[in-house]
């Protein structure tokens, strides 16, 4: 018998036919001697029609009343995946983030969790019922609604797995594990049979779309085994672990990440001078735009050329700084382009191995792709290319590591 907290995705409960469907499984799972706590997204669409309905009605709401709202998708869906196990025989009780008593903090649409009094939940599991909890939602001190941001779900069962000890969280999703990169781009992709809390970490923040940064983040803390699976199909998915063993067999890259929200600004003819970089900086992290890739080049003449990325999102809000800060500075110019993408090696087996790097660049070398930045860490290895060449890189350097071969 295992305890298990299992997620579906919206797309997974996005009709009738789907929730019936998931009952089924939570069913085998039941009749297996296993307790299941079941959390779900709001249906496929629902949260989007819920925020245009906001939008008619007020051009900005108040945070606090748009987590009422958006609160209410993932009701809909608790409820009705009960009502399907009850007509299936089995005993199942829908609840709230305020009924588990998740506990939060109170900033809205993007609250964190603080505490979850687990003993509800355990009390309902030894009634040999099925736990249904509405995902993405908790509640405050002053018993407020909060919700956890987009995609909180996967954060909500981390977190109750975490706090009921479960043997494993289960994501259930549209694919059927974590691939060595997206088969819409590389049909050679492989499912990762397991894959480390620290790769899946660099993959989903380097452009990976399988799972939500924070809820790895939180397992990885809490040591709660991850596992992606497919909601349509029967396999064993990909398994997200600690996995300090067998070290020595790891593969030397595990994964290829892409993303295409990128934009680079340059301000060239910058005087070196101390302190340059923070007066650059200062003035963009003050308009709240995160950056990512620096470079800073040092030429003959005394001065820098001071390169970032920024997402394509906040290219024309950060082109508009810099421009002002140009003349101020003495530079000579500002140049921007948002027709690049990042590419990113990763791979914990790195930290053993030289020459990564230089096969790396190998690889693009021969397909005439040019690196314009590079950005490396202890297991990873990023470059920003023209976007143009976005899928050509990844199939390059998805055949140069072999990725498609099976490590088993």
């Amino acid at each position: 018998m295992a305890l298990l907290v299992q997620k579906f995705g919206g797309t997974s409960v996005g009709s009738v036919e789907r929730i019936n469907a998931v009952a089924d499984r939570l069913v085998k799972h039941q009749k297996a001697g296993d307790q299941v706590v079941v959390v779900v997204s709001a249906m496929s669409g629902e949260t989007n029609r819920l925020v245009a309905l906001a939008n008619e009605i007020s051009e900005q709401p108040t945070a606090r009343e748009m987590d009422v709202l958006l609160s209410t998708g993932e009701q809909v869906t608790i409820a009705l995946l009960s009502m399907a196990l009850h007509q299936r025989g089995v005993d199942a009780i829908s609840m709230t983030g305020s009924q588990v008593r998740i506990l939060t903090d109170s900033a809205f649409s993007k609250a964190r969790i603080k505490s979850i009094d687990e003993q509800t939940i355990h009390q309902h599991l030894d009634n040999n019922q099925i736990v249904v909890v509405a995902g993405f939602q908790g509640v405050d001190e002053q018993g407020n609604i909060t919700t956890l941001g987009r995609g909180g779900s996967d954060t909500t069962a981390v977190a109750l797995a975490a706090a009921i000890n479960a043997d494993e969280c289960q994501i259930y999703t549209d694919v059927d594990g974590v691939y060595t990169t997206d088969p819409r781009v590389e049909p050679k992709a492989r499912r990762m049979e397991k894959i480390t809390f620290e790769e899946m970490l660099e993959l989903a923040s380097l452009g990976s779309k399988v799972l939500q940064i924070r809820s790895v983040e939180f397992a990885g803390k809490y040591n709660v085994p991850l596992r992606v699976l497919s909601s349509f199909e029967d396999g064993p998915g990909t398994l997200i672990t600690i996995d300090n063993e067998d070290v020595m067999e790891q593969p030397l890259i595990s994964g290829i990440a892409f993303s295409r929200d990128e934009a680079k600004l340059t301000m060239v003819g910058v005087p070196d001078i101390p302190g340059v970089a923070s007066r650059i900086l200062g003035p963009i992290s003050a308009q709240n735009i995160e950056v990512d890739m620096i470079v800073q080049n040092i030429g003959s003449d005394q001065t820098t050329d001071f390169t970032f990325t920024v997402s394509k999102g906040e290219f024309a809000k950060a082109k508009r700084v810099l421009d002002q800060l140009c003349a101020e500075l003495g530079a000579r110019e500002v140049i921007g382009d948002d027709e690049i993408a990042k590419v990113s090696l990763v791979g914990v087996g790195m930290r053993s191995h030289a020459g990564v790097a230089s096969k790396m660049f190998d690889a693009l070398a021969a397909e005439s792709i040019n690196i314009q930045m590079i950005s490396t860490s202890e297991i990873k290895i990023s470059v920003v290319v023209a976007l143009k060449y976005c899928e050509l890189a990844v199939r390059a350097l998805h055949s140069a590591f072999a990725l498609d071969e099976s490590t088993s």
